[in-house]
């Protein structure tokens, strides 16, 4: 699916995250949006439940909350990935695709984090709305335990039981490497996470495990399935906050999109949002 936030994800699980804005620059990029009245808002192609064909989903509710709170309408534009996040931030913030697809005022959906911001010297990442986890979703007639704890333990019954995986994700990638790779003939890979959970439903897995939103969401309507929260030991990265990126000039409209998002949290939107799509909200 989205393979360069896998990659992404996989790359920053050795790393600590971090919620500091860069100093600011002068710009003038929010007066020229006021002017024109629309916010131009990236989000990504065919990843629900956070952006769906329409302009539906929970990315393009709170971009247009945020427009809202801006004074214009909001103008949701979908992106399909790049090869990573890097190539996201250019095609989609800071210079456009070649292909001829415009840059976007903002992107939505970016790890917070300091060590992609370093690597991104023309983006501004900021304004955390939601922290993002991984998740696991189990039959329990095959998996009676919670999967918590020290992973030769809690993962010792797919030595046994196949379980299903996105493709290139930070789930495929932990659990081909744990345990010495003992479950590796019993990782099933899959285009989507909504693959997966229907295979789950038809008894090709006994589980799956992927980010919590979308594996939420791909369950929706199965029976006798159980969602728990993860935790292993040897996964140094189980969560992290999602946020967005403007050009790292716009200043000022980044202090805009900050202050509307702050208080969209504060007044519970984004809660609501989440909860009118049926899917936990984690407040980062």
């Amino acid at each position: 699916m989205k393979n360069n936030r896998r990659l992404c994800l996989k790359a920053l699980a050795l790393l600590p995250f971090a919620g500091t804005l860069p100093a600011m620059a002068e710009e003038e990029g929010l007066e020229a949006i006021r002017k024109r009245g629309r916010l131009r808002v990236a989000v990504y192609n065919d990843f629900p439940p956070y952006a769906m064909a329409g302009g539906k989903g929970i990315d393009a509710d709170i971009a247009r909350a945020i427009a809202a709170k801006l004074g214009v309408s909001a103008e949701i534009v979908g992106y399909n990935a790049g090869e990573d996040m890097n190539d996201d931030l250019r095609n989609m913030v800071w210079k456009g695709h070649y292909l001829g697809t415009l840059p976007s005022d903002v992107m939505m959906h970016v790890p917070v984090d300091e060590h992609l911001a370093r690597a991104n010297d023309k983006v501004r990442i900021f304004g955390t709305y939601h922290r993002e986890t991984l998740a696991m979703a189990r039959n329990p007639e095959r998996v009676p335990k919670a999967p918590v704890g020290s992973a030769a333990v809690a993962l010792e019954v797919f030595t046994r039981e196949k379980i299903g995986v996105e493709g290139t994700s930070l789930a495929d990638s932990f659990l081909l490497s744990v345990m010495n790779g003992r479950l590796r003939e019993n990782v099933v890979h899959f285009k989507t996470v909504a693959e997966a959970a229907q295979a789950m439903a038809e008894g090709k897995v006994s589980a799956v495990l992927a980010q919590r939103a979308e594996l939420e969401d791909a369950i929706k309507g199965q029976t006798g399935v159980v969602l728990d929260a993860t935790k292993f030991g040897e996964l140094k990265l189980d969560s992290w906050p999602l946020g967005m990126a403007v050009k790292v000039e716009d200043a000022a409209l980044a202090e805009a999109l900050g202050s509307a998002i702050a208080d969209l949290k504060r007044d519970g939107t984004i809660a609501s949002i989440f909860k009118n799509h049926g899917i936990t909200y984690l407040a980062s």
